[in-house]
C-alpha cells in the first residue's frame, strides 16, 4: 500500500481529541441525601455498567470518523500485482500507432490518425520526467527509444497512413522486445487504434499473450480512437473474368457496393485512362455509371460492360462519385489488354464418327462470326494437311482425335510448342496403333505412354475436378453451385502409363484416373485429353459431353483455348503486398523498362529469367502503373494495377471482450478519453485507490455516531 498524500496521515493525531473530551467532560456523582438510599445503591451498579458501555461505543465511533477521514484524505492505494510505484516514477513507454488506411476515416472533420496524434502529444507531456519513449507504427521502421521528447513528438507528427501496414501483433511483439532492453522497472505500451477487427488477427496472439501476462511491471493501454457506429459507402474488390481479351470481345467489370450504417443513393462510375493524341498525356474519361439505392448494411452488385475497345493495354478505375468518410474504399483500379482475334488451327482426320464442327462452333459460334464478335478465328483442316501447313500464324493448335502421326510431324509440333505456343491433343478411337504415340518425339509432348482403352458403359464415370484453382477452371470457379458433370458421362477413355516428370493433372475422372493433363514444353504448353471432344453421339460415342444442354462443354472448350493462347495466364491486377510478375517480351531484345507509379515517380527494372519476365517486388502504392520500354516516351508496352485488399478497409470493430481474450485482461486497459487514460494510468502505476471506499466508510461512521449520540443523550 502507498499514499498519494502521506503528510495528511498526521491527522490521525486528532484521534486524541475525543479521548480527552471523553475523559475531561465525564459526569461526576453528586451526594444527595435520600431516605431510600438502599434502593438506589442496588440499581447503581448495573446502570453504571450500561452507561460505561455506551460511552465507550460513542468514543469508538468518534475516533473512527476522524481516523478514517484522515486515511481517506491521504488517498491510499493498493497494487495487487505485488509491485508498487510512485506516481512520478520514470517509465519505459512505447507508443504504437495503427497507420493503416482505415485510420483516414474522417469524423467531425478529423481523421482517426489525426486524433491519435493529438492524443499522443498530450500523453507525451503527461509522462514522468526521465522516462524513455519509443514511437512505433504498423508501417514498420526501426524499434528504438527516442533521444528526447522533442524527437518523439516530431516522429509522431510525421506519421502517415499507408497501404503497407502490418498487423498489430507483429508491432506489439517488437515493442515488447524493445521494452526488455530498458532498465526501467515500470514498462508501458500504448496502442492507438480504431479497433478494426482486421488489425487484430487471432493467430498472431497465440504466443504473445502468455509473455505479456507474465511480465512484471508491464501495463498495456489500448486507446480507442475509432467511431462506434461508422457510416460509409464502400466498393468490394473488382472481378474481371478476362484480363486479356479479344478486340471482338467484351470487357466485363464486376463489383459490389456496400452501405455501412447509412441509407441512401450511391453513384458508381467507370473511367478509362485515354491518351491525348497531341501530347500523349493520359486523362480519365467517364465511360459508364450506375445508380445504386442502398439500405444500411446491404450490398448491391454493379456490372459494367464495354465493347469496341482498341488493341493494346488499357487502364482505368471504378469509383464512388462524391466524397465520404473513408476515401480508401471508394476507388478500385484495373488493367486489361486487348489483342486481335486469336488464330486457332483445328486438325482432325476424316472419319464418319467425328464431328469436329462441335469444337469450332463452341469456340466461334455462327452468330458471333456474323456479327463480328467471335474472339477466335478457327481454321479446320484435315490431319494430312498439317505437315505442309505453316504453323507460325496460329496461337494454338488442337489435334482432334488424331490418327498416328509421322515422326517429322511430332518434331514440327514440338518445335512449335517450345517457341511459346499452345497445343491440345484430344485422344480418341483413332489413336491406334499406339506405336506412333510412343516415339521419343511424341513423348516430349504427351504426358505419358498410352496403355489401353478403358470402357465404362455404366454411365458412372464423368469429369470430376478436385478443386478449381487452376486457371483453366477459373470460369467454373466464378460460378455459384456445382457443375453437373455427372449429367455428361464418359463411356471410354485412354489409360496412361507412368506420368512424365512435371506433368500436372488438371481434371481427373470420378474413378481417379486423369482426364485432362498439362505439360510444359519449352516456353509453351500441351494439354492432353484422354477422351475426345468431337465424337458423334450417333456412332457408339466415347462420351456425352456435347449432348443436350452442354454448357459445361462450351465453357471447357473455351477455357482450354484461352489457356493455350495465354489469355488466362497473364495477371495484370494485384493487391498490395503481392509480387508483380509481367511477361513483357518474347525476343529478349529489350531488358530495361521504366515503371511509372501512380504518384508520377519512375524507376527502372530489368527482365529476368528465360521467360523474359518483369518482376517488381511488392509495390505499396495503390493505383495504375505504366510500364514502358527504353526512355518511356513511347506508348506503354504493358502495365498493371494495384489495389488494397478489401479487409484493409473494413470498419467492423472488435469487442472489448474479444480484446481481453487476445491480450489477456490482467494488464490490459481500454480507454477512449483523456479522463479514462488518466484514471487507468494512475491505476496501473500506483494501484487501486481506496479513497471512495474510505470516504463512504466515514459517512457511515458519522451517521452511526449521530444516531448513537442522539439516542444516548435524548433524556
Amino acid at each position: 500500500m502507498t499514499f498519494l498524500n502521506g503528510s495528511l496521515l498526521a491527522g490521525l493525531g486528532l484521534i486524541a481529541v475525543p479521548i480527552l473530551l471523553h475523559l475531561l467532560l465525564r459526569r461526576r456523582p453528586r451526594r444527595v441525601e435520600f431516605p431510600a438510599i438502599q434502593f438506589v445503591r442496588q440499581r447503581q451498579l448495573p446502570q453504571k455498567r450500561r452507561l460505561r458501555i455506551r460511552h465507550w461505543l460513542l468514543l469508538a465511533l468518534r475516533i473512527g470518523v476522524i481516523g478514517v477521514l484522515s486515511l481517506a484524505l491521504a488517498r491510499p492505494s493498493v497494487i495487487f500485482s505485488g509491485d508498487w510505484a510512485l506516481q512520478e516514477e520514470p517509465v519505459a513507454a512505447v507508443l504504437i500507432f495503427d497507420t493503416s488506411v482505415r485510420m483516414d476515416y474522417r469524423h467531425e472533420n478529423q481523421t482517426r490518425l489525426e486524433l491519435a496524434k493529438e492524443l499522443a502529444a498530450w500523453l507525451l507531456a503527461e509522462l514522468p520526467q526521465q522516462s524513455e519513449v519509443a514511437v512505433l507504427s504498423s508501417r514498420g521502421g526501426p524499434a528504438a527509444f527516442e533521444v528526447d521528447r522533442a524527437s518523439a513528438r516530431d516522429r509522431i507528427r510525421r506519421l502517415e497512413s499507408g497501404a503497407d501496414s502490418l498487423a498489430l501483433p507483429a508491432v506489439i511483439r517488437r515493442a515488447w522486445e524493445l521494452l526488455q532492453t530498458s532498465d526501467k522497472r515500470l514498462r508501458e505500451i500504448y496502442i492507438f487504434t480504431d479497433l478494426a477487427r482486421s488489425a487484430w488477427p487471432v493467430e498472431g496472439f497465440a504466443q504473445l499473450r502468455p509473455q505479456l501476462e507474465t511480465a512484471l511491471g508491464l501495463s498495456v493501454y489500448v486507446l480507442d480512437v475509432g467511431v462506434q457506429e461508422p457510416k460509409d459507402f464502400a466498393l468490394d474488390a473488382l472481378r474481371l473474368p478476362r484480363q486479356i481479351l479479344s478486340s471482338r470481345g467484351e470487357l466485363v467489370v464486376q463489383t459490389h457496393v456496400r452501405a455501412i450504417g447509412i441509407n441512401g443513393d450511391c453513384t458508381v462510375q467507370l473511367d478509362l485512362l485515354t491518351p491525348d493524341p497531341a501530347t500523349g498525356r493520359r486523362s480519365l474519361q467517364k465511360r459508364e455509371e450506375k445508380l445504386c439505392q442502398l439500405q444500411a448494411d446491404q450490398a448491391q452488385e454493379v456490372v459494367f460492360r464495354l465493347r469496341g475497345l482498341s488493341t493494346g493495354v488499357h487502364q482505368g478505375q471504378v469509383r464512388i462519385v462524391g466524397g465520404d468518410a473513408l476515401p480508401a474504399n471508394d476507388i478500385r483500379y484495373f488493367t486489361f489488354e486487348v489483342k486481335p482475334p486469336w488464330q486457332l488451327l483445328l486438325a482432325a482426320p476424316e472419319a464418319a464418327h467425328l464431328a469436329p464442327a462441335f469444337v469450332a462452333e463452341a469456340l466461334a459460334p455462327r452468330e458471333f462470326r456474323l456479327t463480328g464478335q467471335a474472339r477466335y478465328e478457327c481454321r479446320l483442316i484435315r490431319q494430312d494437311q498439317l505437315a505442309e501447313t505453316d504453323l507460325a500464324p496460329y496461337a494454338a493448335i488442337l489435334l482432334l482425335d488424331p490418327k498416328p502421326l509421322e515422326e517429322a510431324l511430332w518434331q514440327k509440333l514440338a518445335g512449335y510448342t517450345a517457341d511459346g505456343r499452345g497445343l491440345a491433343v484430344c485422344l480418341g478411337r483413332n489413336a491406334e496403333p499406339i506405336d506412333s504415340f510412343q516415339t521419343p518425339s511424341a513423348q516430349t509432348l504427351l504426358p505419358a505412354a498410352l496403355r489401353m482403352q478403358v470402357r465404362r458403359p455404366d454411365f458412372d464415370v464423368f469429369l470430376a475436378p478436385a478443386d478449381r484453382q487452376h486457371p483453366l477452371l477459373a470460369e467454373f470457379r466464378r460460378m455459384s453451385g456445382a457443375t453437373p458433370w455427372d449429367a455428361f458421362p464418359v463411356l471410354c477413355y485412354w489409360q496412361l502409363g507412368e506420368l512424365a516428370k512435371g506433368v500436372n493433372v488438371i481434371i481427373p475422372y470420378s474413378d481417379g484416373r486423369p482426364a485432362v493433363l498439362e505439360r510444359t514444353v519449352g516456353k509453351g504448353r500441351v494439354l492432353t485429353l484422354t477422351t475426345p471432344l468431337t465424337d458423334d453421339t450417333n456412332h457408339d460415342p466415347w462420351n456425352l459431353l456435347p449432348v443436350g444442354d452442354a454448357w459445361p462443354y462450351l465453357i471447357l472448350v473455351n477455357e482450354m483455348a484461352a489457356y493455350l493462347v495465354g489469355a488466362s495466364e497473364q495477371q495484370l491486377n494485384y493487391t498490395v503486398g503481392q509480387t508483380v510478375v509481367l511477361k513483357v517480351e518474347k525476343d529478349g531484345a529489350r531488358r530495361s523498362y521504366v515503371v511509372t507509379a501512380p504518384d508520377g515517380m519512375t524507376f527502372t527494372v530489368q527482365t529476368e529469367g528465360p521467360q523474359n519476365q518483369l518482376v517488381i517486388s511488392a509495390p505499396t502504392l495503390p493505383g495504375n502503373y505504366r510500364v514502358q520500354a527504353g526512355s518511356g516516351q513511347d506508348s506503354p508496352d504493358t502495365g498493371f494495377s494495384l489495389n488494397l485488399a478489401p479487409e484493409q478497409t473494413r470498419l467492423d470493430r472488435i469487442s472489448p471482450e474479444e480484446l481481453n481474450e487476445l491480450l489477456g485482461a490482467k494488464n490490459l486497459r481500454l480507454a477512449r478519453s483523456r479522463q479514462e487514460i488518466n484514471r487507468h494510468v494512475s491505476l496501473g502505476r500506483v494501484g487501486q485507490e481506496l479513497f471512495p471506499l474510505l470516504i463512504g466508510l466515514v459517512a457511515c461512521l458519522w451517521g452511526a455516531e449521530l444516531l448513537a449520540a442522539n439516542r444516548f443523550y435524548k433524556d
